[in-house]
Order: structure tokens, then C-alpha cells, then sequence
């Protein structure tokens, strides 16, 4: 398990830090926040692989930013608390939580409940290869694309990111994520490519309709399951 990156969210410095060095010797890359805003901040900007989240924030309550998290984003989060309130476990559970650890906690096991989030995440799911709602037909493995029995032709990026999207079908794709698969991870800032990119294919699957393609505005791309 390394070079995953992880944001931590936490008031106190004391704990911010213990989990930093100790993440750190795992080779992870840590974000540091000690209030809600920031730490909401980082998940938009940084688009970490798992949330470390403590409920008592100076700002709002680590509930509400776990509901705005999961307003948008399937990112794991393990709640860190100093209330070993069953009750309350549940209802972050039932929130979207994925794990919920109580303090003090044994660094080892933080460890073991962190590398299986990270290998939930990161697991590879079978998706198929061919998607039909009777008006767009894709057919990854044969390259097709038609629309109501229709041939599209699409360019090489086009075909490729619209691949991409369809294989998260119903998740938020990254923006640098996308960027990175398509053009390389020398242009992560080459924002622009991808605003051309999906208003081409757009117009090519939706006559520049919002249909299938959902922009997350400074976040990323998903394609709608209907």
C-alpha cells in the first residue's frame, strides 16, 4: 500500500501530526485540515483517495461534511471520534461513513482499516462492454457507437474518453484523472483540452444537450445512467 493520497481532516494539531508521520512512513501522501470548509476545499481541489474525518470541527459538525461530501463524491471516509456513541455509529454508517474508529486508537489497526478501504476503492469491477437504452448503443470492445441504429464517428480522444466515462458509469471521473489517461501527466493543468473535448462529443452524441455527460463544475465528468 503506497503512494495513495489522504486528507485528513482534524482540529487538533496533535493529531494532525501523529497521523501525517504516520501515514507518511507508509509512503502516502497526506493533506492536512483542521476545519470542515478547508477540508471540503481539499476534497474538490485534490481529489483524495480516502478521508480521514473527525466529527468535533470548529466550523460545522463532521456529519454535515460528510452529507456534503456524499453529495457528489463515493470517496471512502473513516469518521475518527472521541464519542463511542453506538447510536451515532450507526447513523454515520446509514450517512455514507465507511468505517468509524473511536480515540485513542491503536496506529497498527488504523493501518489494517485504512488498506481495506483503500482496496475497496481501488477494486476492479467487471463492467460491460456494451451499453444500449434502445437510443445510444456503445460498444467499447468493437469500437461502435451508434444512435438510434446510427453510426457516429468519433475521433480517437473522443472514443476515448467517452470509454472512460462509461467504464465509471454513475461515478464522478476527476477531472486530472481524465486529463492524465488522455493527454499524459504533463498536461493535468491543460484544462481547456477537456472543455473542447467533451463539447465535441456533445454535439456528436446529444446535439449539445446535457443528457448523457454531466459536468461537476471544477470537479469532473459523469456519465448518467437513465
Amino acid at each position: 500500500m503506497s503512494n495513495y493520497k489522504i486528507l485528513v481532516i482534524d482540529d487538533e494539531p496533535q493529531i494532525r501530526r501523529f497521523i501525517e508521520i504516520a501515514l507518511k512512513t507508509q509512503n502516502h501522501h497526506v493533506l492536512l485540515a483542521e476545519t470542515g470548509l478547508k477540508g471540503i476545499q481539499f476534497m474538490i481541489e485534490q481529489m483524495p483517495d480516502l478521508v480521514i474525518l473527525d466529527l468535533g470541527l470548529p466550523d460545522m459538525d463532521g456529519h454535515e461534511v460528510l452529507q456534503e461530501i456524499r453529495k457528489w463524491s463515493n470517496t471512502p471516509v473513516m469518521v475518527l471520534s472521541a464519542r463511542p456513541d453506538e447510536m451515532q455509529k450507526v447513523l454515520l454508517l446509514d450517512a455514507g461513513a465507511n468505517d468509524y474508529v473511536t480515540k485513542p486508537f491503536n496506529i497498527q489497526e488504523l493501518f489494517a482499516r485504512i488498506r481495506v478501504l483503500l482496496r475497496s476503492r481501488h477494486t476492479v469491477l467487471e463492467v460491460p462492454t456494451v451499453f444500449d437504452d434502445g437510443y445510444l448503443y456503445i460498444n467499447i470492445a468493437a469500437h461502435v457507437v451508434k444512435i438510434e441504429d446510427i453510426s457516429i464517428n468519433l475521433t480517437k480522444k473522443e472514443f476515448q474518453l467517452l470509454a472512460l466515462l462509461l467504464k465509471h458509469q454513475g461515478q464522478i471521473v476527476a477531472q486530472a484523472d481524465i486529463i492524465r489517461e488522455l493527454w499524459g501527466s504533463t498536461h493535468t493543468e491543460d484544462t481547456h483540452y477537456l472543455r473542447i473535448l467533451t463539447k465535441k462529443l456533445r454535439d456528436k452524441l446529444e446535439g449539445g444537450a446535457s443528457k448523457y455527460i454531466t459536468t461537476i463544475s471544477a470537479i469532473g465528468l459523469r456519465f448518467e445512467l437513465k
